[in-house]
């Protein structure tokens, strides 16, 4: 069993590293070889030149102005000194927004933690349960609420103090959630016009036997948004034209790669072997073999565009439908359009660069059946995990290690090599396991047909928090008590286990101490050295780069990475919260990371990440329900935990904690959930009127009937004649092409709408 030696040299273990890592980026950031690693989103937007243009050969590696290696560690208070509304306008509100996670757990926590080391840490010390008792413990478990005698009088400390923490918690959250929401209405309402403000995705489009799918949507939207309809764009099924433009692109690299070679040997013409990784098969010229690959991939691209063009079953039943103004989207999108509710399903459409092409391909009948699929797939997934789980536990201690191979014993005893193993092993093991995750929840969300990077972040983020909830949490503290405690179970009656189960809960405290430790501390500061990222620039820079062009294309800047970052905070809001009564000693681990995490994205946030796509802070809610959860989680382990401790006349006291939050959360769902899911009517007919008085000659038209071409299509010439009158003043005709609508104006079996017949023709007027 860990003692408090034994953490704090495993806690100075983990610093160092971190140290290390901080110390490495602060220097390797200076180097003039090294800025476009740790500087990529200024050169991406041109604000940064590279200090290699100038200068001898060595300051082209090597800075050598020794004053900036006195100042190495000034990127840290750098990083804080850009305002919040600067930082907005520089990196987006998502990113802002991001960053308040953090700050929301210091605002929690720091409080939490004073107020826990002043009261509940001296009652739980001063108590000798656990002297008294036969289970195995260490002086950490003497600080934590297992210490307390079983019917104490001291355990009404706790049931005062989880009130108090929980009161903070939900003050904290609701002051944070009217904050953030009202950032998300500022932000909608001054941002720069973007094409998503007037667009709405309209799916499940029902056939028609006399119109394509682009009539059918043209005809319904200027029937029943009158005046307010401006022009659509139908979706196609361009996955296979998608994979070819890859498999090209990713040949024309080739193709630079061995050129380049024969640049700079003239010599010798580079040559391949063309079977699998190029191990085996006929030598050719490699320059001449993937010149004929690239020509015949681009014929094959032109022949599947015009597939694309000319087939019907290439266009979805689903198009992008742009409005005259944002009150006219904001109606479309929140209303049913059709009195039945299967068809012409309307939803705000995504920003372009956040749409997700590839599944507005899947039929909209098929995704209920995906959604059923993945939810068994994911329950398989996460309880099967549990073997490795209870696997790890089992190495966690050093106990267990012994006993799996005894004659590591005398090395494993020696004090340096035990602490290594109790800081490190079960943090890395857990870590190694889980490396694979993020990767699997994504395609499983890719699977279930989200249309947008960011609803695919959020629903990985949401499976990823399930997943180290089930399998992190309960999984290591049912797992690790029951190897810890096995002895103890095996001699004592069957009414005594529920009490050593009790007891032992808050023991776990010191695996995930170690946890925070590994995963949290040296996380955060291998997150800033970008170890990887350095290491894939320099040799494409190497081998690849030969042009300006090829150097940008060689960075890379990253994202936040919503869906691995998002759930791994609230499992640091979930220890913290669980354990902030039951074993206060784990707190300040907590706060360290919040403290470090936030300089640390703060950092990358302004100097390095790239965010691909802006939801305008659309994650909150989850981030505050997921707080809340853990909230309630903390609540029930802590009845649980005073039940088996013979406090019966408190526990009662408990139950009204649930009810409160519960409460308290519906209260924060209607009462500012709203502004993330619906936008208001007036806040946009404020921003029409203010983008009216500011640009009254606007071509909007122009401006959006290209914005949702899939990307495949971008560059090609279009078949739209230029728009040369304002919209504002343009007379609309409704034709129709149905036949059987000639003698009856009652509503189409297909469409739901009451458009005309052929020969009929609605003019509407804006």
């Amino acid at each position: 069993m860990a003692t408090i030696g034994d953490i704090g040299l495993a806690a100075a273990i983990n610093i160092l590293s971190a140290f290390a890592f901080f110390l490495a980026f602060a220097l390797l950031r200076i180097q003039p070889i090294n800025d476009r690693v740790y500087f990529p989103k200024w050169y991406l937007r041109s604000l940064r030149s590279s200090p290699s243009h100038s200068g001898a050969s060595i300051r082209k590696i090597v800075n050598l102005d020794f004053r900036s290696y006195v100042r190495f560690l000034n990127w840290m208070p750098d990083a804080l000194q850009m305002p919040e509304p600067e930082l907005i306008q520089h990196a987006g509100l998502d990113s802002a927004v991001y960053l308040r996670i953090y700050l929301l757990g210091l605002k929690i926590f720091v409080p939490i933690t004073f107020l826990a080391f002043a009261i509940l840490v001296p009652v739980n010390w001063t108590d000798d349960a656990l002297s008294n008792s036969k289970v195995t413990f260490s002086n950490i478990d003497k600080l934590a609420i297992s210490n307390i005698r079983t019917g104490s009088e001291r355990f009404w400390a706790h049931l005062v103090m989880a009130y108090v923490f929980t009161f903070w918690t939900c003050y904290v959250l609701q002051k944070e959630y009217a904050t953030v929401a009202a950032m998300r209405l500022h932000f909608l309402a001054s941002g720069e016009r973007r094409p998503d403000q007037y667009t709405v995705l309209v799916r499940n489009v029902p056939p028609d036997p006399d119109e394509s799918v682009s009539e059918l949507v043209e005809h319904f939207f200027l029937v029943n948004h009158p005046g307010h309809y401006l022009t659509h764009q139908v979706v196609y099924d361009a996955n296979k034209l998608a994979k070819l433009v890859e498999d090209k692109k990713k040949m024309q690299n080739w193709l630079d790669f061995y050129q380049l070679k024969y640049s700079r040997n003239k010599s010798q013409k580079p040559s391949m072997k063309t079977g699998f990784l190029g191990l085996w098969g006929e030598r050719v010229d490699a320059i001449d073999f993937y010149i004929s690959k690239i020509d015949q991939q681009s014929k094959d691209i032109e022949a599947e565009r015009e597939r694309i063009r000319k087939s019907p079953e290439s266009i979805m039943p689903a198009a992008f439908v742009s409005f005259k103004s944002q009150w006219g989207t904001a109606v479309c999108a929140q209303t049913q359009q059709s009195r039945n509710p299967t068809i012409w399903l309307t939803e705000w459409a995504p920003e372009p660069r956040d749409v997700y092409w590839e599944n507005l391909a899947i039929p909209y009948i098929s995704l209920t059946v995906r959604k059923l699929i993945i939810v068994v797939a994911f329950f398989f997934l996460t309880f099967f995990f549990m073997i490795p789980i209870a696997f790890v536990q089992s190495l966690a201690n050093i106990e267990g290690i012994e006993k799996a191979a005894p004659f590591l014993r005398p090395i494993i005893e020696k004090k340096l090599i035990k602490s290594f193993i109790q800081g490190f092993l079960p943090g890395i093991v857990l870590k190694i396991f889980l490396i694979l995750l993020p990767t699997i929840l994504m395609i499983m969300s890719k699977i279930e047909g989200f249309i947008s990077i960011s609803a695919l972040e959020r629903k990985a983020a949401a499976k990823y928090y399930v997943f180290i909830f089930v399998n992190v949490f309960l999984g290591s503290i049912i797992a690790g008590t029951a190897f810890e405690q096995l002895d103890t179970f095996i001699h004592q009656s069957a009414n005594e286990i529920p009490k050593t189960i009790g007891v032992s809960i808050p023991m776990k405290a010191t695996f995930f101490i170690t946890y925070i430790m590994v995963d949290g501390w040296a996380g955060i500061a291998g997150e800033i050295f970008r170890l990887k990222p350095l290491i894939i620039f320099h040799l494409k820079n190497f081998f690849l780069v030969k042009t300006e062009k090829d150097r940008e294309e060689a960075m890379d800047p990253g994202s936040l990475g919503f869906n691995t970052g998002e759930p791994q905070i609230q499992f640091y809001f979930l220890l913290g919260l669980v354990y902030a009564v039951v074993t206060p000693f784990l707190l300040p681990f907590i706060i360290i990371f919040f403290g470090l995490a936030y300089v640390v994205f703060r950092h990358q946030i302004i100097n390095v990440y790239n965010q691909e796509y802006e939801s305008s802070a659309a994650f909150w809610p989850d981030v505050h329900g997921r707080i809340i959860t853990a909230l309630i989680v903390s609540q029930l382990l802590l009845m649980g935990l005073l039940s088996t401790k013979g406090a019966a006349q408190s526990t009662p006291l408990l139950i009204a904690l649930p009810v409160l939050t519960i409460w308290f959360n519906r209260f924060c769902k209607g009462r500012y959930e709203p502004a993330f899911v619906i936008y208001p009517l007036q806040e946009a007919m404020m921003k029409d009127t203010l983008e009216r008085a500011k640009e009254p000659n606007l071509n909007l038209k122009g401006y959006l009937e290209n914005a949702y071409i899939h990307p495949v299509f971008k560059g090609e010439d279009d078949d739209t004649d230029e728009v040369t009158k304002d919209w504002e003043q343009e007379t609309l005709l409704v034709p129709t092409k149905r036949q059987s609508r000639r003698n009856t104006p009652v509503p189409s079996k297909y469409s739901g709408s009451s458009s005309p017949s052929l020969s009929e023709v609605v003019q509407v007027k804006p």
